[in-house]
């Protein structure tokens, strides 16, 4: 086995637990993971730190939330983003465009007197 066959079998497992843990933070958080994902078809996914913050600061996602974070997102894609801060109403995402990832989540409290780096775009999302 090669250097490179061991390198593609770790990105393989890294993607079964980052599913894993999706799921895990959508049943702590009270959300029925299937539901939101049957009518979710973006592909969004969330980083471990991003569950975790979304679980210590009880953000609990909706369909409709997820609508606007895709929109967002896709217009950010358009414009080139690579790293987008998203408001929408009293919550705040910071979201690696390319690999649609959202990498950390934050509610009212958190938002105020904060300073956010390393993005290169804003959405403002109703």
């Amino acid at each position: 086995m090669s250097v490179n066959n061991v390198g593609d079998f770790s990105h393989h497992t890294q993607g079964a637990r980052h599913v894993r843990n999706s799921i895990n933070a959508y049943r702590t958080s009270g959300v029925n993971f299937a539901q939101l994902l049957k009518e979710h078809d973006g592909d969004l996914t969330f980083s471990a730190h991003a569950q975790s913050r979304m679980k210590s600061r009880n953000i609990h996602m909706t369909t409709e939330i997820m609508s606007k974070l895709d929109k967002a997102v896709a217009g950010a894609e358009k414009k080139g983003s690579q790293d987008t801060l998203v408001l929408l109403s009293n919550l705040a995402f910071i979201v690696n465009v390319p690999n649609k990832t959202i990498i950390t989540a934050m509610e009212g409290k958190s938002i105020k007197d904060n300073i956010f780096t390393n993005i290169d775009s804003t959405v403002i999302a109703g």
